[in-house]
């Protein structure tokens, strides 16, 4: 079986979700230019390419009826390129890459690129079709899988003593290392800056237009002080704890990552950016779908015959300032290796980019600081955890 290995990963700026400079953008388009950013940044021609693998969350509207196959078409590719959609939520994006080096390493293709996209301005807002969505057998087996994340985030919080200032504490560092990086210019090597037409509400009137302008820097990121982030009242009516402040942003953004067999990279001169090890995917009560990572994280590292001490540097998706702390306390991550450029707090969460945009920066980051190993976690709604180990050449 060979190694499959990333050679290349372009991002979108990431835009807030409905006011964002992205909330007119339809999700194929938004996809086609991560993927011309990442092949870009190789030698390699759009015809080379067999597949496309990409991950979305809300598959309808611009993202449904296999929005894989539509990016190949908005991005002008040859029509012999076909596209595959996979949906396991919050880690769609790391899911298509999962699946793309599987069928690397099992000698079905040379060179595939995955990734992912989400529109949340154009897909979830109200015309979301929502007809039907909750199955009288779902719920007679299991009554509180419906909940909604910020009601896990909520029993999750009470159930393992997360405080709320504990949280808020949390989110002020995500939004500071965040900003750092941001100044320092490490988000620059990911992002591909594009042309985009935004939708403008005036407030008074309600009268819309659409603005021009060049997109380079994600939205998320705002000047925050801790009393800011005390005085938010709960997002819920009911809620205690979780706030606007320290939970994941709604956003819109797509992430794409060029992916080949080793031996293809050696014959041709490319330096890869990493391999993927070895991924594991496990289930449990989705009332407490945050703690995914606390189930996920411990197989994976057993499984390859690692410790905590082994991971030079962590990605875990900041959902929830809760559930990160949840998992991490438990699992003794030393938090000077964990998001060290902040995470979804800061900069958002496009459900279907996350996984492929955590795997990017953390081989990046990775290389900037040395990693050898970096491992990649998120919480997936329903009740599952997803785990990822990337190595570094």
């Amino acid at each position: 079986m060979q190694d499959a290995v990333i050679v290349a990963t372009a991002r979108t700026p990431i835009g807030k979700a409905y006011r964002g400079a992205l909330n007119n953008t339809e999700a194929p388009t938004l996809a086609a230019h991560a993927m011309k950013a990442a092949l870009a940044r190789t030698p390699l021609a759009a015809d080379e390419i067999e597949e496309v693998l990409l991950g979305c969350a809300v598959t309808q509207g611009t993202s449904g009826v296999n929005i894989a196959r539509h990016a190949v078409m908005a991005a002008h590719w040859p029509v012999s390129i076909s596209g595959k959609t996979i949906d396991q939520q919050c880690a769609s994006g790391l899911s298509a890459i999962a699946s793309a080096a599987l069928q690397i390493q099992s000698g079905q293709n040379r060179i595939l690129l995955a990734g992912g996209v989400e529109s949340v301005s154009l897909a979830q807002n109200d015309k979301m079709n929502n007809y039907r969505l909750r199955d009288p057998k779902v719920l007679s087996h299991y009554p509180k899988y419906y909940l909604n994340m910020l009601e896990t985030a909520e029993i999750l919080a009470k159930r393992y003593q997360v405080s709320r200032e504990e949280q808020d504490a949390y989110a002020l560092q995500s939004q500071q290392r965040a900003a750092k990086a941001k100044a320092a210019g490490w988000f620059a090597k990911e992002i591909a800056p594009l042309e985009v037409s935004q939708l403008i509400v005036d407030k008074d009137s309600g009268q819309t237009h659409q603005k021009l302008r060049t997109f380079s820097e994600d939205e998320g990121l705002r000047e925050t002080r801790i009393d800011a982030l005390a005085a938010l009242k709960p997002a819920l009516a009911n809620g205690t704890c979780v706030t606007a402040g320290n939970a994941s942003q709604l956003s819109d953004g797509a992430c794409a990552c060029l992916l080949m067999s080793e031996r293809e990279a050696e014959q041709r001169g490319i330096t890869p950016l990493g391999r993927l090890r070895d991924m594991v995917s496990v289930g449990l009560a989705p009332e407490e779908m945050g703690m995914g990572p606390l189930h996920a994280i411990p197989k994976l590292l057993a499984r390859n015959q690692l410790t905590v001490d082994a991971i030079d540097l962590w990605e875990i998706n900041e959902a929830f300032a809760c559930q990160v702390l949840a998992c991490v306390q438990r699992l003794g991550i030393d938090q000077d290796k964990l998001n060290v450029n902040g995470g979804a707090i800061a900069l958002g969460h496009p459900y279907g980019m996350s996984g492929a945009r955590l795997a990017g920066h953390a081989l990046l980051e990775g290389a900037r600081r040395g990693a050898k190993r970096v491992l990649v976690s998120l919480c997936v709604g329903g009740g599952m955890g997803v785990a990822a180990l990337f190595e570094r050449p």
